[in-house]
């Protein structure tokens, strides 16, 4: 206490402390209660150093946002840009964590600390970034921190994709095909949605062309199931089929009896496109009695091997194009399902 007393000065007193309280999901503002009021109990330690409660500025508006951007988080901002101003006397966080999870953002942070002679304070202490210890210091926890992250992310990406390779990750299903209570991939028990799904198949495979398809079905006056998930008014709904839903459907690998994963790709540059396609190298899963909808209802569940549902040796994903088609999907390379089909 006597080394912290010593730091603060009477111009730091006549600026704000401020505290920024944060924590990483919606779930852990609900669950973790205990570490937001450890955030909160730090102005307490600001009291103690001589600052007066309304001198104390709590920035809890990023209760959510994750710490590795700062772009999502309008608190954290906010603080940076006080601390620029010279408003801030004290930077409080309960570690480093909470202020930032990127070295960018971090020692950004330390920079504007040290030229406006701002102080931080976490749990374990307080810190001078303008002296090369506490600098020295406050740079080793904010690479910790990021490391931390890391190995978080990479923990559990290999379990999810532990799990894509056995099948059992559960994916959105396109319409047609339901969870049972097993978690069990099951053809949708309406039989009118069964019964649309095939006509669309067997039309494209009479007439090859998807803007066939749909002129086919607007002619005869027919509609298309769709699956609205969310919404005030989640379900079933019936409507005019359009290009667009055809082209879906016949590439959608499921159709097919494939498990793929992987068919996107998200890009972190948010200056492109949040979602690019994977170079069509879908990571796909062999998997055993699959049920399909792009062959005759006698033959409604598959028993896939080999290559099906990886890509072909152009790398092409194989789909239910090629199914309905009877095509190889390139080169002579055919699918074992497909080949299967009688």
């Amino acid at each position: 206490m006597n080394e912290a007393a010593q730091k603060v000065s009477a111009a730091h007193l006549q600026r704000d402390a401020y505290l920024y309280v944060r924590q990483s999901t919606p779930r852990q503002v609900l669950e973790n209660s205990e570490s937001t009021a450890r955030q909160y109990a730090l102005r307490q330690r600001a009291v103690a150093l001589g600052w007066p409660e309304e001198q104390i500025v709590v920035i809890d508006s990023d209760l959510g946002p994750s710490g590795s951007s700062a772009v999502d988080r309008a608190g954290f901002q906010k603080l940076v840009a006080e601390v620029g101003l010279g408003h801030a006397g004290l930077v409080m966080g309960l570690e480093v964590s909470r202020l930032a999870r990127n070295s960018t953002d971090w020692h950004r942070l330390l920079q504007l600390c040290a030229y406006s002679d701002t102080l931080i304070l976490d749990e374990d202490g307080i810190y001078n970034p303008a002296q090369f210890n506490d600098r020295l210091l406050l740079g080793l926890k904010g690479t910790m921190s990021e490391a931390e992250l890391h190995m978080l992310q990479a923990r559990m990406q290999g379990g999810l994709l532990n799990k894509v390779r056995r099948g059992e990750l559960a994916l959105p299903l396109p319409i047609g095909f339901l969870y049972d209570s097993d978690a069990r991939v099951i053809l949708d028990p309406d039989q009118q949605v069964q019964q649309s799904i095939r006509l669309l198949f067997e039309t494209f495979r009479r007439l090859g062309s998807a803007i066939a398809v749909v002129k086919e079905f607007r002619l005869q006056g027919l509609q298309f199931p769709r699956r609205r998930c969310r919404g005030l008014t989640p379900g079933l709904l019936w409507g005019d089929l359009i290009y667009s839903y055809v082209l879906t459907i016949l590439h959608n690998p499921r159709y097919a009896g494939a498990y793929v994963y992987g068919r996107t790709r998200y890009r972190r540059n948010r200056r492109a496109a949040p979602w690019s396609p994977a170079c069509r190298k879908s990571s796909g899963t062999p998997c055993c009695a699959m049920p399909t909808l792009a062959t005759s209802p006698g033959n409604s569940t598959r028993t896939t091997s080999g290559s099906c549902g990886r890509t072909s040796k152009c790398g092409m994903s194989t789909t239910a194009v090629q199914l309905a088609k009877g095509r190889p999907c390139c080169r002579g390379w055919l699918c074992a399902a497909s080949a299967a089909t009688p």
